[in-house]
């Protein structure tokens, strides 16, 4: 394959044109760099190197004005807006930056295609005059103010071009216009300098005429890059705006057009790929790269649609893959250290002397900050952030973290001390943040060279920010210096190391412009990403784009037509794939340019769809073998005692058993934003044995039970305060909760008034009774004991009863049993009865009992009817007979199937297998 460069070499010099005599003019950098590389190669003599120009290069030495940056324009523009604009007309710097920019834009595309400024905005000032008129006697205010604002834009215009010029500045379009207007002094100043654009298709105006005086004038050649596939075809849009020239130019009008070359319409092999998601697409180049021959990929290209793809696609490169090059570089955005300022900024937009949190312990987790809070080996960050769990603190002030990491107060004050309204404060703390940051990573600096350039990048737009605050003086808070620290990240990359023409080569789509490869990768070829799809981001309506020959949506799609069929003019190689998965954010349905491939029938596309690759893991439940040291733990455990709660965690999942009982580690313990329902139980618990303590031994009264009504809220509240400790229950969920709470207890006093009420006795005989007993096991060598705490033990009417409180909903068929030995086999069903029942087991080995009792439970938020849920044994499920006393017959089925679980879970031989555990 010749390359379209080396074609266009070739002919300059069959021509016979001194090289060194030439300026080349590219649409891109990137072109030249390639241009260089084919120069040194074609010629067998030493010369001086052609002058090699990028056309944005060309024309900004034509206007003798700098590129100006999009922040320099959006102050330089706020300016002149302020001194062309009432005071009491006048909009903030934040308010301006919101639709300042987007002026700027149209300006820009105004001066780029050359249109009579004071033409276009009398004609849309016009337009919205027609908008708003009214045969009422007086337009409104709004309807004076808005129609003033657009009568601005004219003056608006001419004031940013002036103070742009008297400070040799400009947008990109003021540059192009300025420079066609030099054009003639130019000229006149090199009379014999000869110009060779190469590769150009959508010109506006001012290249336009540029290029069409320097032609006329003998003083310009111009070689296009096009196929006579597309100029040949009625309505393809990939030569759509050549076509337009050669119809428009006046040279084309005397000379044939040359260089129309018939490579397209050459067999290919075009493979266009099907693959779900993003992350598939570049998985998928990764198997496709692995598969081409070595000496292949030297002459590959991957263009990445969207630019977002550039970290997985790295990261999905095989080993084989010796070298690569990339064009687009790194956006400064993704790097790790971009979120760390990110969460400072966030702090910092609201800052109250109170912190959330969240936001405290994402700032002291982050990894950039982590290892700088580090002295003498103690972990000043963990420390923070073990602080706030274990208090449950929700907001905390910067005295609280400066007290908790006195040795590092320094850097938490940098972190967290609020900039004010002071921009030059929000300056300084994020510079000595960078220095803090580079002095530390500075002591093993061979390790963090990445990371101290991702700190000089970061520092130069702080140093630029500053620039911009102390010329201008327009950044009064944290909101509008976040705005344009955005603005200014988003534009930046970290350019990566390489050899440019070596290798692999990893591009976007325009850095593709004028190069040629054999193989060719797309990735992300659906709607909305190529082509870009439709934009309305202007000032200026459809309709007067078109009357005034500026280009739309319409337009930039033809654009990319042409660059995509571009790529393929000389491959031979070529796989275009797409996202099978569109969603809103990233591009829609498969592109227009795929379905126009398959309805031109030049060449046969291979069509392939790959599934993804699920591994659908059949999870294999853990199985864990007892060893010597499990063994001796878990007689540990049953020296100690189990508890009825640990033996239905074991009837729940054997593994949550091991490791919350065995390798005892503890669930973490999060911050409670929203009250847990544990601490709910907690609080109810607590309340309740507060209140009936001082009965204890006596029958209930129903006048001390109206006392207890009226001391509800003031003792929920303090519970609530012990156990939620610095958590806020004045608002939101929680303070619903503290209701909720208040409701139970008060429903729940309300039903033992009614029972007084009825006849019945109830006498308060133990609360929060602890019990410890043995569990006689012959079978086993050790003692086995059994020990837990009953909410409430009562008489009522004469009948023992023991009581276990729930703050969840339990129905009464959670407290029957028919079989036995379903018990310790089915937690969900049984997990209560086993509980109560444990209960009334240890009672009667503490002190057997001399009549049949009863146990249950009080589901709170169950209070209905009959609302002690008593325990039953049935002969069959479908009984309606119920026996709710428990018997000594009944602790002795109990106690089998009990010695039966105990035997498992002590058994050497019976390993801890999860069980599929039911989520809610």
């Amino acid at each position: 394959m010749t390359s379209f460069l080396k074609e266009v070499l070739d002919d300059i010099q069959n021509k016979g044109h001194d090289l060194s005599q030439l300026t080349f003019i590219l649409p891109s950098k990137r072109a030249g760099t390639f241009l260089k590389d084919i120069i040194s190669k074609s010629i067998d003599q030493t010369i001086f190197a052609p002058e090699i120009l990028s056309i944005e290069e060309f024309v900004e030495s034509l206007s003798e004005l700098y590129y100006a940056s999009s922040t320099e324009l959006l102050f330089s523009f706020y300016q002149v807006y302020q001194e062309l604009t009432p005071e009491t007309e006048r909009d903030s710097f934040d308010q301006f930056a919101k639709w300042g920019q987007l002026l700027i834009q149209d300006f820009n595309e105004i001066d780029r295609y050359l249109i009579d400024a004071d033409h276009i905005f009398d004609y849309l000032k016009a337009i919205k005059e027609i908008n708003h008129w009214s045969l009422s006697e007086e337009q409104t205010p709004y309807i004076k103010n808005y129609l003033a604002f657009w009568n601005r834009f004219k003056i608006y215009y001419y004031g940013l071009k002036e103070a742009l010029i008297l400070n040799k500045k400009g947008y990109q379009g003021l540059v192009y216009r300025q420079a066609a207007n030099s054009l003639d002094a130019y000229m006149a100043s090199y009379p014999n300098k000869q110009h060779v654009f190469i590769g150009f298709n959508a010109l506006n105006k001012a290249e336009e005429r540029i290029i069409q005086e320097l032609i006329q004038q003998n003083l310009a050649d111009i070689y296009w890059d096009i196929d006579a596939a597309f100029l040949e075809h009625p309505i393809h849009d990939a030569g759509l705006f050549i076509k337009q020239h050669f119809k428009n130019w006046h040279f084309f009008k005397e000379n044939k057009p040359k260089w129309i070359g018939d490579h397209y319409r050459q067999e290919k092999n075009i493979n266009t790929i099907a693959v779900p998601k993003n992350i598939g697409q570049v998985k998928y180049i990764g198997e496709l790269l692995e598969a081409l021959p070595s000496f292949d990929l030297k002459k590959t290209a991957i263009v990445l649609g969207d630019e977002n793809l550039l970290m997985p696609l790295l990261n999905s490169i095989p080993e084989k893959v010796e070298g690569i090059n990339v064009t687009m570089g790194l956006p400064l955005k993704s790097v790790p250290l971009a979120s760390l300022f990110d969460l400072l900024f966030k702090i910092q937009k609201n800052h109250t002397n109170q912190l959330y949190y969240k936001d405290v312990i994402a700032i002291l987790s982050h990894s950039f900050i982590q290892s700088v809070l580090v002295h003498e080996d103690f972990n000043y960050s963990n420390q923070v952030i073990n602080y706030i769990q274990k208090n449950n603190i929700v907001t905390l002030s910067v005295e609280q973290i400066t007290a908790l990491v006195k040795p590092k107060q320094d850097v938490i004050l940098l972190l967290f001390q609020s900039w004010g309204k002071d921009a030059q404060q929000a300056f300084t703390q994020c510079s000595e943040l960078i220095l803090v940051l580079k002095e530390h990573l500075t002591k093993e600096k061979s390790k963090n060279l990445l990371s101290l350039e991702y700190l000089y990048r970061f520092s130069q737009i702080f140093n630029e920010l500053q620039h911009y605050n102390t010329t201008y003086n327009l950044i009064q808070n944290s909101t509008t210096l976040y705005y344009l620290y955005k603005e200014l990240l988003s534009s930046e990359t970290l350019d990566f190391q390489g050899e440019p023409l070596e290798g692999l080569q990893i591009m976007g789509m325009l850095e593709s412009r004028v190069l040629d490869f054999e193989t060719v990768i797309i990735s992300s070829v659906n709607e909305g990403i190529l082509p870009a799809g439709k934009s309305t981001n202007s000032f200026i309506p459809f309709d007067v784009k078109i009357e005034n020959g500026l280009p739309t949506y319409k337009e930039k799609d033809a654009v990319y037509t042409y660059h995509f069929y571009r790529l393929m003019q000389r491959a031979k190689n070529i796989y275009i794939i797409y996202n099978t998965e569109p969603d809103v954010l990233n591009g829609g349905e498969k592109s227009r340019f795929i379905t126009q491939l398959q309805i031109e029938k030049l060449h046969n596309i291979n069509h392939v769809i790959v599934a993804p690759k699920v591994e659908i893991a059949q999870k294999a439940p853990k199985v864990i073998e007892k060893s010597e040291s499990v063994i001796k733990r878990i007689q540990e455990i049953a020296s100690s005692g189990f508890s009825p709660s640990s033996l239905t965690s074991y009837i729940r999942n054997p593994i949550d058993f091991y490791y919350q009982k065995v390798l005892k580690i503890q669930s973490f313990d999060d911050v409670e934003e929203t009250v847990a329902a544990n601490t709910l139980g907690s609080v109810i618990h607590e309340t309740l044995e507060e209140f009936y303590t001082p009965y204890k031994g006596q029958f209930l009264m129903e006048s001390e039970l109206k006392q207890m009504k009226l001391l509800i809220n003031d003792r929920v509240t303090h519970h609530f305060k012990m156990l939620y400790k610095e958590g806020d229950m004045t608002k939101g969920k929680n303070l619903i909760i503290l209701e909720v709470a208040k409701r139970y207890i008060l429903n729940y006093i309300n039903k033992e008034i009614e029972a007084l009420k009825d006849g019945h006795e109830i006498r308060i005989i133990d609360l929060e009774k602890e019990f410890d007993v043995v569990v006689p096991i012959p079978e086993l060598n050790f003692e086995v004991r059994l020990k837990g705490t009953v909410d409430r033990i009562e008489e009522f009417d004469g009948v023992l009863r023991i009581i276990d409180y729930k703050t969840g909903k339990v129905n009464q068929g959670q407290v029957e049993i028919v079989d036995w030995e379903d018990i310790t086999l089915d937690y969900d069903k049984y997990s209560k009865s086993f509980q109560i029942l444990a209960y009334a087991y240890m009672m009667n080995e503490t002190k057997p009992l001399t009549s049949a009792i009863e146990a249950g439970i009080i589901s709170f938020k169950n209070l209905q009817g009959d609302y002690f849920l008593k325990f039953a044994t049935k002969s069959s499920s479908h009984s309606r007979t119920k026996n709710h006393a428990i018997s000594t017959d009944t602790l002795e089925a109990f106690e089998m199937e009990l010695k039966k679980l105990i035997l498992e879970i002590c058994n050497p031989d019976t390993k801890f297998t999860e069980k599929e555990v039911k989520q809610f």
